[in-house]
C-alpha cells in the first residue's frame, strides 16, 4: 500500500529532522521541500539577484535544476550545496522566494512527481493544503518561537554555521509572518490535519508520536476501505 504523509508547520519546528527519522523507520521516501526552496534562494543570491524582486527571481527558473539525493544531499545544477543552504543569508531570504507563485508552481510540480512513485513523507508549509491535498496522513507540527529558535541555533552551531540566538529568533518571527501572510498557498493547517505541539518533546518523543498517528490513520483507512 502506497502511503503519503504530509507534515506542515512553521519554520524550525523540527519537521525535517522528524520526517527523516520517520522515513527511515517506516521505509518511506523523504522529500525535503524546504531544501528545494533554499536551493533556489541560494541560486538567486549567487547570481546577485535581490530575493525581494519577484520578477528577477522568477526569471531564473529556466536556469535552475534542483535534485535531492539519499542522505540529504542537495544539488543545484549538479553542485552540492547541502551546507550552503543552511547559512543565515539563505534562511533570511527563503520566505520571499517561497512566496512567489511561479517558483512554487515550478517546484510543486517536481514534488508531486516524486510523491506519485513511492510511499513518501513530505514536510513544508503547504503540503497538506496544496501540494498533497489528498495525503493519507496530515500533521501540523508546531512549537513556541523560543523553542524553535533554540533548536535552529543548536543545529547551526553543530554544523559550524556562525549565528546568534537573537538573530535566529528574529528570523523565525519574520518567516512566520511572511509564510502565513503570502497570497499563494500560505502556511496554515489543513482542516483534516492533526495538531502536534512539540514544544516540550524531544526528537524521539516526536518521532514516536508521528509514527503512532501514521499507524492509526492508515489502520482507519484500511478498515474503512474493507467495510
Amino acid at each position: 500500500m502506497k502511503v503519503t504523509v504530509a507534515i506542515d508547520g512553521p519554520a524550525a519546528a523540527g519537521k525535517s529532522t522528524v520526517a527523516k527519522k520517520v522515513a527511515e523507520i517506516k521505509g518511506y521516501t523523504y522529500i525535503d521541500t524546504g531544501a528545494m526552496y533554499r536551493a533556489f534562494t541560494w541560486y538567486c543570491l549567487e547570481k546577485g539577484v535581490d530575493c525581494q524582486n519577484e520578477e528577477q527571481c522568477v526569471a531564473l527558473i529556466p536556469e535552475v535544476t534542483i535534485k535531492l539525493r539519499p542522505g540529504g544531499t542537495v544539488l543545484c545544477n549538479d553542485h552540492d550545496i547541502t551546507r550552503e543552504i543552511r547559512e543565515p543569508r539563505v534562511s533570511g531570504n527563503v520566505s520571499y522566494i517561497a512566496s512567489y507563485k511561479d517558483i512554487r508552481l515550478f517546484l510543486v510540480e517536481q514534488q508531486r512527481k516524486m510523491a506519485g512513485k513511492h510511499s513518501v513523507i513530505m514536510d513544508g508549509r503547504d503540503i497538506g493544503t496544496y501540494v498533497l491535498p489528498d495525503a493519507d496522513v496530515k500533521i501540523f507540527q508546531i512549537a513556541s518561537v523560543e523553542t524553535r529558535a533554540i533548536r535552529r541555533y543548536d543545529e547551526n552551531i553543530s554544523k559550524g554555521i556562525p549565528c546568534t540566538l537573537e538573530e535566529i529568533e528574529e528570523d523565525v518571527r519574520k518567516r512566520d509572518y511572511i509564510d502565513s501572510h503570502r497570497d499563494f498557498a500560505p502556511l496554515k493547517a489543513a482542516p483534516d490535519s492533526i495538531l502536534l505541539d512539540t514544544s516540550f518533546l524531544n526528537v524521539d518523543e516526536v518521532v514516536a508520536a508521528v509514527i503512532e498517528i501514521i499507524d492509526r490513520k492508515i489502520k482507519e483507512k484500511e478498515e474503512k476501505e474493507s467495510a
